[in-house]
């Protein structure tokens, strides 16, 4: 790597740095100067510890193989599939060792819901999977790790979107963003992990269907699979539908308007099939404002909560969202980046974003972190992967994890 490229990543690192100090210095002043949050300690909500065992060795030798095989390009010349498997063995080893720094609890304390999941008219497809998975008899750390097994597929399935929209080198210098970000701490044994890889896949049927190449009933079908899979995942969460947002984007940046005609009557299919069985999504959703309203509000100011959900957002997604916000227009990958930042501005500026913010926005993540591996300018060379930011979002994610007793 040549000089430039690691000034500016220096430079990218510093910014985050600077921001994420100051983000977490203005919490520390609002929880010891009594501002309205109705938590003891934010963005934080539990006790801090220190502690270390055995567990805490896995997090740190995937980090160090995964950042060892990139510096060394050996993923360059790996075939695509294995790829892919190496990506989703390396997360999934990455967010299970994390979780086991608590040890075997690690694997079943996340068996929550987050916020817009709880209390009257909540979504209820968290509710069934889990309820069938315990009415089959399965005991709490073999859900625990079937959740993180299927919720970490996640990343291959970004993996093929990237790669079809923003090329096969910037895909393998994605990998190592994906796999250690600081946000793998909750896909662990994770409800809104499934939700991810829900809104993950709709949005890589979507780029696969929206391909020039494709025509006719191969387009059609794709693409009416994509709103399909966003619908089942409007069933899980109120917030993830905003996903839809990086199709459409797709759909017009590759000048295919009769897509959204398929998309969107896929995404009514399982909305109106749930109607029918009793639940209606919009009555759901305006059920669960108000609920919120009354039971949450109250006690948690608007304008506190919104600004500390930024700053978990800028710890979670790592120091690669400084690189990823410079070169967002530099990227064909774009349509994905701005789904998922209107889908969180949305959600400050309703108000929405009071809390629990690092499980629902958990299937934006990856997506805002896209632009990190475009080149730095239109059309320019390949980037190498920005390993310096990758290797200071893994480190936030272990000392994260090692300081609190309870994950935000």
């Amino acid at each position: 790597m040549t000089t430039q490229p690691i000034r500016i990543e220096r430079r990218e690192l510093v910014t985050w740095l600077t921001l994420a100090g100051v983000g977490l210095t203005l919490t520390w002043l609002a929880v010891h100067g009594g501002a309205h949050l109705g938590t003891a300690s934010a963005p934080f909500l539990g006790h801090y510890r220190f502690h270390l065992g055995p567990g805490s060795l896995l997090a740190p030798a995937v980090a160090a193989a995964v950042l060892l095989l990139s510096a060394r390009g050996h993923l360059d010349g790996l075939r695509w599939g294995h790829v892919l498997g190496f990506g989703y063995l390396a997360g999934l080893a990455w967010a299970v060792g994390l979780a086991l720094v608590d040890g075997t609890g690690g694997l079943t304390r996340a068996l929550t819901f987050s916020d817009d999941s709880t209390g009257v008219g909540h979504p209820p497809g968290p509710l069934l999977l889990l309820g069938w998975l315990r009415e089959a008899g399965l005991p709490d750390l073999v859900i625990g790790s079937l959740l993180t097994a299927v919720g970490l597929l996640t990343v291959p399935v970004v993996l093929i979107a990237v790669r079809g929209s923003c090329g096969d080198a910037a895909a393998r210098a994605f990998l190592p963003v994906l796999v250690l970000a600081p946000y793998a701490i909750w896909t662990a044994v994770s409800l809104d992990g499934i939700v991810a890889l829900l809104g993950a896949t709709g949005v890589m049927l979507g780029e696969r269907g929206s391909k020039h190449i494709r025509t006719g009933w191969r387009a059609g079908a794709l693409t009416l699979s994509a709103g399909m899979v966003l619908g089942v995942a409007a069933l899980f969460s109120y917030s993830v539908p905003w996903l839809g947002l990086s199709v459409v984007c797709l759909y017009f940046a590759r000048r295919r308007p009769l897509l959204h005609l398929a998309s969107g009557l896929g995404a009514l299919i399982p909305v109106l099939l749930a109607t029918w069985a009793g639940f209606n999504w919009f009555d759901g959703l305006l059920t669960a404002q108000a609920d919120f309203a009354a039971r949450i509000e109250p006690h948690r100011s608007a304008m506190w909560w919104s600004g500390i959900s930024l700053v978990v957002l800028l710890v979670a997604a790592g120091p690669a969202l400084v690189a990823s916000v410079r070169k967002l227009r530099n990227t064909p990958g774009w349509p994905f980046l701005v789904g998922a930042a209107v889908a969180i501005l949305f959600s400050v500026l309703a108000g929405f974003a009071r809390g629990g913010v690092e499980h629902a926005w958990l299937p934006f993540f990856p997506w805002l972190l896209v632009a990190a591996t475009a080149p730095e300018r239109q059309g320019g060379a390949p980037v190498h992967p920005p390993l310096l930011l990758v290797t200071a979002g893994a480190l936030t994610a272990m000392v994260i994890e090692a300081v609190l007793a309870t994950p935000w």
